[in-house]
């Protein structure tokens, strides 16, 4: 049985207006997981299959004493103090002795935050939100464990602005959803708000764009204490018009070693086969970019392009420019609000 989840549309502020429902989002692997009879399955967004990767959940859902039932969620891994993106990836592995090892050293939880069906109300998909969370609750209430959390909510927008400003912690942002509308399976029929920050970055390297002798991405870089540049993230946000210019500019920067760290083409999750494809600079421009997350001291994703910060030293780049990952602190907190406020 294969489910599209409903998706959300990015926005760039909390919805007004009555009948909305805010949740955290949650800086995670999105799965539907769903137990027919002996049958258990674990889905990812795309559809792929996630139960050979997470044993301890699909374990978690087969115990249940329930025939049928679907829900749909957030997969986490909590290590040490933080939640780990880094640890969600090292999942996908293909030795099922790895990853029978990591899911006990590092168990997952699913963060519940809809039910599609639930054992006592029987088909959810098409009534309203409001129902479904109900749903979820009374379900949540017989049969949590260790692996199964229910994700707070408030109706509150005060509170889910406090929310918004902690995001890049354990929370990725905010989702606002319709308390009276159906499940809308692949529909972007939600409102994901994220927080963006900036940082100034060094430019230790760029790429050239495919088959085209012309700069493709800046490859960015930030100082740690010991004075090393590591490599961070890119930003492929350039104007069309400035690009032949900015490659005269940075082929006479071309010098190695660039990164005198992690560098583009090491060993990395992230490497791909243009990883190692990169022209090393001379540490000389600065450029401040605009990010939404960070994981394992890298931007998430690309970058935008906001400007050239001439007046900043390269040196003075640093990692303390960087959000801090998911803290349990910031977990602990969303759950007590959300519970104070409905």
């Amino acid at each position: 049985m294969t489910i599209e989840p409903m998706e959300a549309q990015p926005v760039a502020a909390l919805p007004e207006g009555p009948g909305w429902q805010f949740e955290p989002k949650w800086d995670g692997f999105r799965c539907i997981a769903s137990r027919q009879g002996d049958e258990v399955e674990l889905q990812s967004k795309s559809g792929k299959p996630l139960a050979r990767y997470f044993p301890e959940v699909a374990a978690a859902i087969a115990a249940l004493p329930v025939e049928h039932v679907v829900l749909d969620g957030e997969l986490l891994i909590p290590v040490g103090p933080s939640l780990s993106f880094d640890a969600l990836q090292m999942r996908l592995h293909p030795a099922e002795s790895r990853i029978r090892k990591l899911s006990v050293e590092t168990p997952a939880r699913l963060m519940l935050f809809d039910c599609l069906w639930s054992p006592d109300a029987g088909s959810l998909a098409e009534r309203p939100l409001a129902a479904r969370r109900e749903a979820l609750e009374a379900f949540y209430r017989q049969h949590r464990s260790a692996i199964l959390r229910l994700s707070p909510l408030t109706e509150d927008p005060a509170v889910a602005q406090r929310w918004l400003d902690a995001a890049g912690g354990a929370l990725d942002g905010v989702i606002a959803k319709r308390r009276d509308e159906a499940y809308r399976p692949g529909e972007r029929a939600m409102r994901k708000i994220k927080r963006l920050r900036t940082a100034d970055c060094a430019v230790g390297g760029f790429r050239y764009a495919t088959k085209k002798r012309e700069v493709g991405s800046l490859l960015l870089g930030l100082y740690d204490d010991a004075g090393l540049l590591h490599h961070v993230g890119f930003t492929s946000a350039i104007a069309a018009a400035d690009r032949p210019a900015l490659t005269e500019q940075l082929e006479a920067l071309i010098e190695a070693p660039g990164f005198t760290g992690d560098a583009p083409g090491g060993p990395s999750r992230w490497s791909t086969e243009r990883s190692a494809e990169w022209q090393p600079l001379r540490p000389e421009l600065v450029a401040e970019v605009r990010y939404d997350h960070v994981t394992g001291r890298r931007f998430r994703h690309g970058t935008g392009f906001l400007r050239w910060r001439p007046d900043k030293a390269p040196r003075q780049c640093t990692m303390e420019q960087l959000g801090e990952e998911a803290r349990p602190a910031i977990v602990e907190a969303a759950l007590a609000e959300a519970g104070s406020t409905r």
